[in-house]
């Protein structure tokens, strides 16, 4: 007889934790510990706006996993709300999500991420200011509700990950989401397109 899968519990229970309470980033670092998890990134009614996003602020904007830390991965990575972390969208893919839908908004502009050997321009960063105005922005416009990944868990996080995610359906996913926003990933390319063409200042 086979058994049922456990994923659809551990999804709930994260579903539950991840819709319950939540806290602005700045915040955030009193409630947030250096465990695994899932997290999920919410906006008020101007970040949808900002957007160009239909306002749904019960909705998560995102939802992603820590395997390792949730501090590390959420409050450094990708807020830099630790005063030691630098905001580096280069390195976070829900960063360059969140850039470049408010490339205009915010008057970003993409380069490479490393400029010393410009490559991999789907990893594009921001360039000068551009991640002080997003981080500002992000710190102002969104919130943080998480779920510490429990010590019985006994399926892979990014299976509940996925389960979350498809339950959700918020629209800065891209993998995963059955209902993705397909102008999210043309505004990346277009991004990404940018950065390749990035030329060094003489």
């Amino acid at each position: 007889m086979t058994m049922p899968s456990p994923v659809p519990a551990f999804a709930a229970a994260a579903i539950d934790a991840l819709t319950a309470e939540r806290w602005a980033i700045t915040d955030a670092a009193q409630h947030v510990p250096p465990q695994p998890g899932l997290y999920a990134i919410y906006g008020d009614e101007q970040a949808w706006h900002d957007l160009g996003l239909e306002p749904a602020p019960e909705q998560p904007l995102y939802v992603g996993k820590a395997e390792k830390s949730l501090v590390s991965r959420d409050l450094n990575g990708h807020f830099a709300a630790n005063a030691n972390s630098r905001p580096r969208t280069g390195g976070s893919t829900v960063r360059r999500s969140f850039a470049a839908l408010l490339r205009d908004t915010l008057d970003l502009r993409a380069v490479p991420r490393n400029r010393v050997k410009p490559e991999r321009f789907a990893n594009y960063s921001l360039a000068e200011g551009g991640d002080e105005r997003l981080n500002e922005w992000m710190h102002a416009r969104l919130a943080l509700a998480i779920w510490p990944a429990t010590e019985d868990l006994t399926v892979p996080l990014g299976e509940v990950e996925t389960a979350v995610v498809v339950h959700f359906t918020p629209p800065i996913n891209l993998d995963k989401n059955p209902d993705k926003l397909a102008r999210l990933s043309a505004a990346r390319a277009a991004m990404a397109a940018e950065a390749s063409r990035w030329t060094p200042k003489r």
